[in-house]
């Protein structure tokens, strides 16, 4: 039984918000290291280079220091323009010692992709997320859940992965 005053049924507060047409996404940062997993950082509006740089300079430490890591990391990313722009790279110049440059193309070598993955496998098992702010407490939730191992398997999985891609001159391998 639905109890409220007359007239008042589509006022805001009687209403629950969803997300029409099935569609609706959310865009994420985040990192990891063997230790787990860093910050998740949900980004609104277009993400380019500026707004790289911020969530850089504002999660990188933070999450770098909540996994234990303080400043000995390496770090990777992909070579989406926004990450190259040179304000981004001169900053990480200066706050990241240590990089790990991929060449373009080169997902085989990107560890995150398959945490992506595990990621939206774990969402999508939430089969009632009927809005953008379900959509992103349940992305919080299953990013907290992501064991250590899962993540500790992925970094290890890298001199596998460097020698494939070496074997395979540079060519797609099985990862």
């Amino acid at each position: 039984m639905v109890s409220r005053k007359p007239n008042t049924s589509h006022h805001p507060k009687h209403t629950i918000p969803t997300v029409k047409h099935g569609g609706g996404s959310v865009m994420v940062w985040g990192c990891m290291a063997a230790s787990g997993v860093g910050k998740l950082v949900f980004i609104d509006g277009i993400m380019h280079k500026m707004a790289y740089l911020n969530i850089q300079q504002n999660n990188l430490k933070e999450s770098a220091d909540k996994l234990g890591l303080g400043s000995n990391f390496i770090f990777q990313q992909d070579n989406d323009p926004k990450h190259t722009a040179f304000v981004v790279e001169e900053w990480l110049l200066y706050h990241c010692r240590n990089q790990l440059n991929t060449l373009p193309q080169s997902l085989d070598l990107n560890v995150i992709d398959h945490l992506w993955s595990h990621l939206q496998r774990a969402v999508q098992k939430h089969i009632k997320i009927t809005s953008k702010e379900q959509l992103k407490s349940v992305l919080q939730e299953e990013w907290l859940n992501i064991a250590p191992e899962t993540t500790r398997h992925l970094v290890e999985s890298m001199p596998r992965r460097l020698e494939a891609v070496i074997s395979a001159k540079g060519y797609a391998t099985k990862y």
